[in-house]
């Protein structure tokens, strides 16, 4: 099952944070799991830096493309089919980074790692 790591779920693992559950743990470090990071993590990442909200994530927000590499990860761009199925989601959540990340996690069949419950009503896969 190809995994998408929601943006916490990321920086949580990058910092060996104890807040990620086993089972997300021991999902993301199978070596035959295919693992990605969107690049919608790296426009959050980048814009909740810039207005101090991510203060510890200055490596990161200066080079994603470095922190997935170096963890194996595989990047995620974002298509023009995605930004539609994101637009044209309910508004049952309003964030615009989580609702393209639920996008591509139903369009490209792949399952969400995030603790986010509320992905669930969106009949998105999700791990936690």
């Amino acid at each position: 099952m190809p995994l998408l790591l929601d943006t916490h779920t990321f920086l949580w693992w990058l910092a060996g944070e104890s807040k990620l559950t086993r089972k997300a743990r021991i999902a993301i470090e199978a070596e035959d799991e295919e693992v990605f990071v969107s690049a919608v993590t790296a426009w959050e990442i980048a814009t909740k830096f810039r207005i101090g909200k991510l203060p510890e994530a200055r490596l990161v927000a200066e080079n994603m493309e470095a922190s997935v590499r170096s963890e194996g990860f595989l990047q995620l761009a974002v298509s023009m089919a995605h930004a539609q199925h994101a637009g044209a989601l309910d508004s049952i959540h309003r964030d615009p980074f989580d609702r393209m990340l639920i996008a591509q996690a139903l369009l490209d069949d792949l399952t969400l790692v995030s603790n986010e419950r509320v992905f669930n009503r969106y009949g998105v896969k999700r791990l936690w």
